[in-house]
């Protein structure tokens, strides 16, 4: 199985308004949104994913935006922080784009040798900007900023676990590595997609994550195919993992688990990707419906907050 996981597919969060989530996206940060669609369970609420050009995997961040859901309380058992991969040099950039659109909880910082501004998004999310030197991703050009200081995609996420022994055996298990440690946080690593660290915070005392606008829902690891997704299940599943059944997201087949320390993981197809029901120079512009809500689309579209580009 190691050898299937590619690092990070997606992450997938909550927030509470969906006009606020997307210009936070695209006209802060600077993704580009690949696809307007709606939440599988409950198709009243949009799921908006944001990325490069293409929705590369490793590079996708996707929100259920829930009207009046209550803010997250952050805590263990949860995805603490979501990390972007920059362009070396370009946090003077940022540091002065995002204090000039108002952006809360900036905070320059150092980690694993590692050049960081943190920052938080509008329903107290927590991300960083992570200089990254020779990262071959191409930065989505066709927004706001500019390519040469672009997102490049993830550069992995932080988990913080009351325990985090048990989840560091499961992150061997799929492949990665120890491979630093700094006072509480202990990073694990891949050879993957570029979205290959994932860094572990151990906090005994703190209480645990109660989700909600601004948390992380889950977050998924990148898998070539299903013949290799299979494999992955088989494997969790001979080691005792409640896993489900493969799911058709129409954007890639998923499967989900619970990780001992809380946080939700799903494994993700890179097949077949965001450009199947919209060519590329069009992605994220319609609003696409599952098959099962088709017959919803009159009363989807009536009822669906506007959202203005």
């Amino acid at each position: 199985m190691p050898e299937d996981i590619k690092g990070l597919h997606h992450v997938t969060s909550m927030a509470a308004d969906a006009q606020q989530n997307n210009d936070f996206f695209t006209k802060t940060l600077g993704l580009r949104r690949v696809k307007k669609t709606v939440n599988f369970d409950a198709p009243d609420v949009y799921h908006l994913y944001y990325g490069d050009e293409a929705g590369s995997p490793g590079t996708v961040m996707t929100y259920f935006p829930f009207p009046h859901i209550r803010r997250g309380r952050p805590g263990t058992g949860e995805v603490s922080e979501t990390l972007f991969a920059v362009p070396r040099g370009s946090l003077g950039f940022w540091t002065e784009r995002l204090a000039r659109q108002g952006v809360a909880g900036l905070e320059a910082h150092e980690r694993f040798g590692e050049r960081r501004l943190r920052f938080r998004g509008p329903d107290g999310d927590g991300f960083a900007l992570v200089e990254v030197d020779g990262d071959p991703r191409t930065p989505w050009a066709g927004g706001p900023v500019p390519a040469a200081e672009g997102v490049h995609g993830f550069r992995g996420v932080s988990l913080r676990l009351r325990d985090a022994g048990a989840t560091a055996e499961l992150l061997r298990f799929m492949g990665y590595e120890e491979v630093e440690r700094q006072g509480a946080t202990t990073r694990f690593a891949i050879e993957g997609n570029g979205a290959d660290v994932i860094d572990v915070e151990t906090l005994a005392v703190a209480e645990p994550a109660r989700q909600g606008a601004g948390s992380v829902h889950h977050v998924a690891f990148a898998v070539e195919d299903r013949a290799a997704q299979l494999r992955v299940r088989k494997a969790l599943m001979d080691t005792g993992y409640n896993v489900t059944p493969v799911i058709d997201r129409d954007y890639f087949w998923a499967i989900y688990f619970r990780t001992p320390g809380g946080v939700l993981f799903e494994i993700a197809t890179n097949e077949p990707g965001f450009d199947r029901d919209e060519d590329r120079a069009h992605l994220g512009q319609a609003l696409k419906l599952p098959g099962q809500h088709a017959h919803l689309r009159f009363r989807l579209e009536q009822m669906l907050p506007e959202i203005r580009d």
